[in-house]
């Protein structure tokens, strides 16, 4: 018995599905690094005019601005570990809270990042199953804090859940859901925005690490 021959139309086919597995990933890598290197780039232009690569140099050379970026960031916080740019930096916050509408996203956001960046912070509190976006499907959720006013509203125990995006987890839903109708797990919040960032990915890989198939004689009893 012989094995059905490909015809040239269905191994052309197979030819650029493996060409397409080999390029997407890859350009879409270089992609997303000419996006950072360009944006980082441009924070070349707050310099002076007469301190700018370009003119110093007299060429164009990429990525000195992500080696700005680098060095301004890793100073901030070099700064911020003494006393005086702690209090420095609490009296302008306090300043920037104060504003009308400009403080009200300042916060939101900071406590995002807080809990996405920090490992202390403390926004995102459990980690749930809620039903989502139908009752027959379920979402990783992490708990937050229902306000007040919400809550004497609310007949029955309800918890606020915020569901984020994939793989973007600083956009998201945010719902208020009966307790009966959550499932808590027993998972960091770490954890759960590797999960959700990789779209599964790293929680697959990080169950298939740990997973040991039976052998093939056990399989066959």
């Amino acid at each position: 018995m012989h094995l059905p021959i490909d015809t040239l139309p269905q191994r052309v086919k197979k030819y650029l599905v493996t060409g397409l597995l080999v390029w997407v990933p890859l350009g879409i890598t270089l992609w997303v690094l000419d996006l950072i290197i360009t944006t980082m780039d441009q924070t070349l232009l707050l310099l002076p005019a007469s301190w700018q690569p370009d003119r110093v140099l007299g060429l164009h050379i990429p990525g000195l601005g992500i080696i700005l970026t680098t060095a301004v960031v890793a100073s901030t916080g070099l700064l911020m570990r003494n006393v005086f740019g702690q209090r420095l930096w609490e009296q302008s916050e306090r300043a920037m809270l104060r504003v009308p509408f400009v403080g009200s996203i300042y916060k939101g956001v900071k406590q995002v990042s807080d809990t996405l960046l920090s490992g202390n912070g403390n926004s995102f509190r459990n980690v749930l199953l809620v039903r989502y976006p139908h009752p027959e499907a379920w979402s990783l959720a992490f708990q937050t804090s229902v306000p007040g006013e919400v809550e004497d509203h609310l007949p029955d125990e309800h918890v606020a859940v915020f569901i984020p995006t994939t793989p973007s987890p600083v956009n998201g839903f945010y719902f208020f859901v009966r307790r009966a109708d959550i499932i808590e797990l027993d998972m960091s919040v770490d954890v759960a925005l590797r999960a959700i960032v990789s779209m599964g990915v790293v929680a697959a890989a990080d169950h298939a690490k740990n997973y040991c198939p039976l052998p093939q004689s056990d399989l066959t009893h």
